[in-house]
C-alpha cells in the first residue's frame, strides 16, 4: 500500500531500546552469584514495571510497552547465557573471576584495588571491573609478588599483584 494511504497516527518509530554490555562474540558469560541475583532482581523490576505501567494513552502505553519487553528480552538472553562461577571455588594464590585484587602500579607508585567480576556487574566506582577488561586480563594467572605489563595506549605499564582476596 502506498504511503499515501496511511495514516499519520500509525506511523510509529521503533522505540529505541538500550543496549546491554557487550559481550565478546565467543566469550562466555561469567558471573558471580552476586552478579546472578542482580540479573535476576533487574528482571523482577521490570515485570513489576510492566504490571504498574501507566499511561496516558494507547500509544503511549504500546511504546513503553515495547520498551519494557525489548529491556526483557535482552535481560532474559543475559540471564540465560550467565555461568556462574563461584570465587570461594578459584585458587587461592591466583588472580581469578571473582577475585578482588590489590596491585602497585611500580611507575607511578600508585595502589589499585578491584574485584574481578562479570560484564553485567562491572562498576567502577563500586571498584568492580569486568573480566574482559584490558586490566583484568592482564593480571589474572598472576600471584603474589608477581608483575603484569599492562599496555594503556602507547604506554606499558608494569603493575605488581600484592593481595589476592576471594570473598
Amino acid at each position: 500500500m502506498s504511503r499515501g494511504f496511511v495514516k499519520e497516527d500509525d506511523q510509529e518509530e521503533a522505540p529505541f531500546i538500550p543496549p546491554r554490555a557487550s559481550l565478546p562474540a565467543g566469550v562466555i558469560n561469567y558471573v558471580t552469584p552476586e552478579g546472578l541475583q542482580q540479573l535476576l532482581e533487574e528482571r523482577n523490576k521490570l515485570e513489576l514495571e510492566r504490571t504498574n505501567l501507566v499511561a496516558e494513552n494507547d500509544t503511549e502505553r504500546r511504546r513503553a510497552m515495547a520498551v519494557i519487553d525489548g529491556k526483557m528480552n535482552l535481560l532474559q538472553e543475559r540471564i540465560n547465557s550467565a555461568r556462574v562461577l563461584h570465587p570461594s571455588e578459584q585458587p587461592d594464590d591466583e588472580v581469578r573471576f571473582g577475585a578482588e585484587v590489590r596491585l602497585k602500579d611500580l611507575q607511578k607508585n600508585i595502589l589499585q584495588k578491584f574485584k574481578i567480576v562479570g560484564i553485567d556487574e562491572a562498576d567502577v566506582r563500586k571498584q568492580k571491573i569486568a573480566f574482559v577488561a584490558p586490566i583484568a586480563r592482564a593480571v589474572t594467572g598472576k600471584k603474589i609478588g608477581e608483575v603484569a605489563e599492562f599496555k594503556l595506549g602507547n604506554e606499558v605499564r608494569e603493575l605488581e599483584v600484592l593481595g589476592i582476596n576471594y570473598e
